[in-house]
């Protein structure tokens, strides 16, 4: 009898800590962030980060290692180059 007293308390605890960490949790979740002066903003850094991924006029080559400079730009394989025709 005194095992089974002993687990039910220790169950309890364990569900009373897990209620108020739940409970301090939502409560921390609830308030507004704090804007610090010269903390960056996460909704302009997130349009900034959109703006520069999409550059207008730029064609996308399909090699992000060569633009970045990493490995040699492949160029047009054989294949996609027209044969010279004979007359």
């Amino acid at each position: 009898m005194q095992r089974v007293r002993v687990g039910v308390i220790g169950l309890s605890a364990v569900l009373l800590i897990i209620g108020i960490s739940a409970t301090i949790f939502s409560v921390v979740n609830r308030e507004r962030p704090v804007a610090a002066i010269g903390a960056p903003k996460t909704d302009v850094a997130a349009n900034l980060a959109i703006t520069n991924a999409t550059m207008p006029g730029e064609a996308a080559t399909g090699e992000p290692l060569a633009e970045l400079g990493v490995a040699p730009n492949a160029g047009p394989s054989p294949a996609a180059t027209p044969a010279p025709e004979q007359q």
